[in-house]
């Protein structure tokens, strides 16, 4: 292993580190209770590399980093920075030692203003913050790395992809040397994946490490310079050159089999519309228009894709139509039932299944066992209650039964809902949307942060949901699934719908053209 020490090495202009191994983990086990999380894991990274760490979802990889981040002590196991050997008691001695990590669930303060995000906890800050300063700090930062945000704008008021560039502003603003990502990618379109890529390998010029989550294995092939690769918590290939590393061999490493075919498109859907939208307007929470006159027809058994980039509406629209949010003016049909201002109960119960894009934010309740999340949308319900009692032994019975249905790993009604891997939440909401047996279903992300394993089963429940007639409005900036699975991708670009294309005559580039606002209308086939 080369330390800091190395003879005949030049310090890097921008960090003054050598470039060696920036840190290292030897031995590493990490147990939750009976859960084997990281069995003697090794793993290392140099300076200057980007560095893939992967694995399907509960392999143990943000285990590993939170581990290195700070966030959790290793039972067992030695960590070294620049070949020192350090005790990390919490993140502040991460930050300390100059690593950041983004979460794919993000750790930001949803009343704060971004500024305020940043300068939370931020070592060495005096008694009294100059905000302004800060806010023209995060600025320039933003510019520089291209991850645009509003430094005045509250945190609840962004979308999910503008709280992760916060995140990974953040993580650059104290400096980071080691720079852990975990899914950076999941909510950008394709010209914006690419422009992150560049920022990353811009990064690692600098003399920085970047290690780099993704289940996006031809997106991890493009950046990354080695890859790790774990499977149920222990190493299966430890920092492979990636130049000698195709797709299918990272999948097989990975699942530890190869993985199955692409979904086929089914035959296009026909039947009578189920979901419209007549001149949708809704206000968003700063009360400014965030939809503007959408129209828009969903047909029992059709998929319609919304693609856009985040904060262009998509929250507001997804909310409006899951009664979450009352529309400033426009109707909403469920059939052919006025259902326009409903609340999420009267939605519900009118048979509109909700998988939203913040699965422990508003999907489950991440501090609370499964069985609270399983009843959120049945509790008044019989046989689960008896008018103000509830059966206790009906709910363990009916949420046993969601876990069984849906082949929740590792789950118990009595399992605490954030202890779970992304995979296995999602496995557990879809469980329960599913179970009303919905006339229409608003998927939010419904694979965002998956593995690929994963991303498959969820994409054939929705096609089997939608085969048996149920509409379906998929929200996704992931195009290559949008393309995939939609019989119509509509286009969502401040607020307005500009263009509704046939899976027939999609085009991937143009949409995402479409998407940042840069097409010529008398291109597109409406």
């Amino acid at each position: 292993m080369a330390a800091a020490s190395d003879e005949g090495m030049s310090p890097h202009p921008a960090t003054g580190h050598l470039p060696g191994t920036a840190l290292a983990m030897v031995g590493i086990d990490k147990h939750f209770g009976e859960v084997l999380a990281n069995a003697s894991v090794d793993f290392s990274a140099r300076w200057g590399e980007v560095h893939a760490l992967l694995g399907e979802n509960g392999a143990g990889k943000s285990t590993l980093m939170s581990i290195l981040a700070g966030l959790y002590r290793p039972d067992n196991g030695q960590l070294l920075v620049d070949g020192q050997p350090v005790v990390l008691h919490s993140p502040k001695d991460a930050i300390k030692h100059g690593i950041g990590m983004v979460y794919q669930h993000y750790r930001l303060v949803p009343s704060q203003t971004v500024t305020e995000n940043m300068l939370l906890g931020l070592p060495g800050a005096p008694l009294r913050l100059d905000t302004r300063r800060a806010a023209r700090d995060i600025e320039e930062l933003s510019e520089r790395y291209q991850l645009r945000v509003d430094p005045y704008r509250p945190v609840w008021q962004l979308s999910v992809g503008e709280q992760q560039r916060v995140e990974i502003l953040k993580a650059l603003h104290r400096g980071a040397r080691i720079l852990i990502l975990d899914e950076p990618t999941a909510v950008l379109t394709p010209q914006e994946a690419d422009a992150l890529m560049r920022t990353i390998r811009h990064i690692a010029s600098e003399g920085r490490t970047v290690i780099f989550i993704s289940h996006k294995l031809e997106e991890v092939r493009s950046v990354a310079d080695r890859v790790t690769v774990l499977r149920a918590g222990r190493l299966v290939g430890s920092g492979l050159d990636m130049a000698e590393m195709s797709a299918r061999d990272l999948a097989r490493l990975m699942v530890g089999t190869d993985l199955p075919g692409r979904i086929r498109p089914r035959p296009r859907a026909s039947g009578a519309p189920r979901l419209t939208l007549r001149r949708l307007c809704a206000l968003d929470d700063r009360g400014l228009q965030a939809l503007r006159s959408v129209d828009l027809t969903i047909h029992a058994g059709e998929i319609v894709g919304v693609a856009g980039v985040a904060g262009n509406g998509q929250r507001e629209l997804a909310q409006v139509l899951t009664g979450m949010r009352k529309p400033a003016s426009g109707q909403v049909f469920l059939d052919d039932i006025d259902v326009t201002g409903a609340g999420a109960r009267q939605m519900a119960l009118a048979g509109v299944a909700h998988i939203p894009e913040d699965r422990l934010g508003e999907g489950l309740v991440g501090n609370l066992p499964l069985l609270d999340s399983a009843l959120m949308k049945s509790y008044y319900q019989p046989p689960i209650s008896s008018g103000p009692f509830l059966n206790l032994k009906s709910a363990v019975q009916f949420t046993r039964g969601l876990i069984a249905r849906f082949n929740v790993a590792g789950a118990t009604p009595r399992t605490i809902a954030r202890l779970l891997s992304g995979g296995q939440l999602q496995r557990f909401l879809l469980a329960r949307e599913m179970s009303m047996q919905p006339r229409a279903i608003v998927a939010v992300h419904p694979t965002r942060g998956l593995d690929v394993a994963a991303t498959h089963t969820v994409q054939e429940w929705l096609m089997s949901c939608s085969g048996e007639g149920c509409a379906l409005l998929l929200i996704s900036e992931d195009l290559d699934e949008l393309l995939q699975l939609s019989d119509r991708v509509a286009v969502l670009y401040e607020g307005s719908i500009v263009a509704a294309v046939d899976r027939e005559e999609a085009d991937r580039e143009r949409i995402g053209l479409m998407m940042i606002g840069s097409y010529q209308p008398d291109q597109v086939a409406v």
